[in-house]
C-alpha cells in the first residue's frame, strides 16, 4: 500500500471526501516525522513503536578502492513491530 492507496482507503471507510482524507493522512504523518526529527519515540499500541538510533563513527571500506574510511555518526529510524501486528500477519500465513 502506497500513500495514495491510503488516502483512498482512509477516504471510503470515512466516506470523507479525497482532500480531507489527504490532510488527515499528511497531518499525522507530518506529526510522526517532526516528531522523530526531534528526537521523540512513537508508540501505537497493538502497531508497533518508530524510535531514533544513534550510530557512533566506524570503520568502513570504499568497495572500488578498498581504502579506509570514516563514516560519520548518523541517526537512523527504526521500526519495531507490535505484538499484536505480528500475531495478526502470523496468522495469515
Amino acid at each position: 500500500m502506497n500513500k495514495s492507496e491510503l488516502i483512498d482507503a482512509i477516504s471510503q471507510k470515512l466516506n470523507l471526501p479525497l482532500r480531507e482524507a489527504s490532510s488527515i493522512t499528511d497531518t499525522i504523518l507530518n506529526t510522526m516525522v517532526d516528531a522523530m526529527a526531534s528526537g521523540d519515540a512513537i508508540e501505537i499500541r497493538g502497531f508497533g513503536s518508530f524510535v531514533v538510533k544513534n550510530y557512533d563513527t566506524y570503520y568502513g571500506r570504499n568497495p572500488k578502492t578498498g581504502q579506509k574510511i570514516e563514516v560519520p555518526p548518523k541517526k537512523l529510524p527504526f521500526f519495531k513491530v507490535g505484538k499484536e501486528l505480528k500475531e495478526r500477519v502470523n496468522s495469515r500465513t
